[in-house]
Formats: C-alpha cells, structure tokens, sequence
C-alpha cells in the first residue's frame, strides 16, 4: 500500500525498521502542498469483519477520479487506475484524496 501511495504522489517516502519478535515499524514521510498535507481524506473500505470485493467494471471513482481507491488483486496491490488498465478487479483496501 506504502509503494502505491508513494507512486501516486500521496507521501513522500517510508523507511521500515525491524523491531524484532517480528514486528516492524514503518516511518512515513508525509508530503505537504502549499502548507497542507496532500492526503485530505483516508478511508479504510475492507475490515477484518466484513471485505469488500470488487470487479473491475465496478471499482469505485473517489472524487470523480481526483482521488484513488487501492486494490488488492492477484496480481498485486495497485491504484484502481492499473487495475481497470489490467482488467482485473479485487479486494477494495481503501479510499485516497
């Protein structure tokens, strides 16, 4: 999710530290515009008691498509973007603008 967001222009970059017992810890470096974050809106769709599914001609738009919808499908984590250009569809992790 970090390297779509990173793609899509959302953050700036992220650094993962290992803090052992298998646990990692992800540093985010937000990305500002003009003073003011470039992630307005962040809205998680799948939860862990109730996922989202989606084909591809049903994806949703965010913002008439100023924002992105993360899409996990088999053939990776993408924008919705890449996954229309794919044809494929998937789970809907979350909701970007």
């Amino acid at each position: 999710v970090l390297d779509v967001l990173k793609a899509e222009g959302y953050i700036r970059d992220y650094a993962a530290t290992d803090l052992g017992n298998g646990r990692t810890e992800f540093a985010i470096e937000l990305k500002y515009y003009d003073g003011r974050p470039v992630i307005r809106e962040i809205k998680r769709v799948s939860k862990p008691g109730r996922r989202v599914y989606s084909s591809v001609g049903e994806l949703p738009h965010v913002a008439d498509g100023l924002g992105v919808t993360i899409v996990s499908t088999p053939q990776g984590v993408m924008a919705d973007h890449e996954a229309r250009e794919r044809n494929v569809g998937g789970e809907v992790l979350c909701t970007v603008f």
